[in-house]
């Protein structure tokens, strides 16, 4: 069994990005819609409420992206910015701290502008409060003085869109959920639209790369662009040193082996997981406290980055006592199921 300790600190295959890493992804990031690949439904809709609304002459309603981390949602809010012909502001739920913050954002958009809050669902209870009548009338209440000479200043703002992300749709409150004119939900990739993706990453990172290399880095890339885009400059990367530049198939496989990615994407830390709730709790179910003090890692990671995808996988099932390791995932380990003996 893989021990806790041997865990590398970096993973490759999470879902969230450094600064570095976002700065490089505006070099790949697609400009319009019709560029964005996958996602079909949801760019249909957004079409056609971004063409009423160009047609109206109106600002676009605000709207809300939610899904996991790395499938595209501050590309879509840059896309939406972008179509709608207004400029974007960029800021995060934990970062907006004092209602002096937010009057300072505000007050400087112009109309039509997109003002995208990432991590949304962070935001401090006075600060949303702050910015309902925002989104409802276009202005700002704001409390000047303290004690009985307080009063209460109105700013009015210029008509804009806000743009929310999140992660944790259940963790944002009914009433900031209902400001929002459309929420959409980003769901996992098919395979075919992550190796279109890495196809055009690849174009625009000047790399030839074969389809069966192309192929070999989707199956991997746990059906995220983000992901998919990672691997992509690692397996690059070993194909100028261990090459002559071009990708192929035996390149792709000899690197993504190296960083120990499974051919269905899983790392070691994930192999971990399945393992532990197999070996140690005899294929659960196993409390997500526990399982967490089992692994060394820490419950939300467990929550938000490896169990979903385990989820998709069928490798991992929620149950009222915990999760429990499916027989999928057995096979998967090559190990005999309790179930299956």
């Amino acid at each position: 069994m893989i021990e806790p300790a041997e865990i590398i600190p970096e993973r490759v295959t999470t879902p969230s990005a450094s600064d570095e890493e976002r700065r490089f992804e505006l070099t790949l990031r697609p400009s319009r819609l019709d560029e964005f690949i996958g996602q079909d439904a949801l760019k249909t809709n957004l079409s056609i409420f971004m063409q009423a609304a160009k047609k109206r002459q109106e600002p676009l309603e605000h709207l809300l992206f939610y899904g996991n981390p790395g499938l595209g949602k501050t590309t879509l809010a840059h896309i939406v910015a972008n179509e709608m012909g207004g400029q974007i502001r960029i800021t995060s739920g934990p970062s907006l701290e004092r209602v002096g913050d937010l009057a300072a954002i505000l007050s400087n958009l112009a109309r039509g502008d997109i003002l995208f809050i990432d991590e949304i669902h962070r935001l401090n209870k006075t600060i949303e409060e702050t910015l309902y009548p925002a989104m409802e009338d276009y202005a700002l209440d704001l409390i000047v003085g303290k004690g009985p000479t307080a009063r209460t200043l109105r700013l009015n703002l210029e008509p804009f869109t806000i743009i929310g992300a999140t992660t944790r749709l259940s963790l944002l409150s009914a009433p900031l959920r209902d400001r929002f004119g459309s929420v959409y939900h980003l769901n996992y990739y098919e395979p075919t639209e992550i190796a279109t993706i890495v196809r055009r990453s690849a174009e625009h990172m000047h790399l030839t790369l074969d389809t069966d290399a192309e192929s070999e880095i989707a199956n991997r890339a746990r059906r995220t662009p983000r992901v998919a885009n990672r691997l992509l400059r690692r397996v690059r990367d070993f194909a100028q040193v261990h090459g002559d530049g071009r990708l192929t198939k035996e390149l792709a496989q000899r690197a993504l082996h190296l960083l120990d990615i499974d051919t269905v994407g899983l790392d070691r830390v994930d192999r971990l997981i399945l393992q532990t709730i197999m070996e140690k709790y005899h294929g659960g179910p196993v409390g997500l406290g526990t399982l967490a003090a089992a692994t060394q890692e820490e419950i939300e990671t467990i929550e938000e980055i490896i169990e979903p995808f385990l989820l998709q996988l069928g490798f991992l099932e929620r149950t009222p006592r915990g999760r429990t390791a499916t027989d999928l995932a057995y096979e998967h380990i090559k190990q005999a199921s309790p179930r299956l003996v």
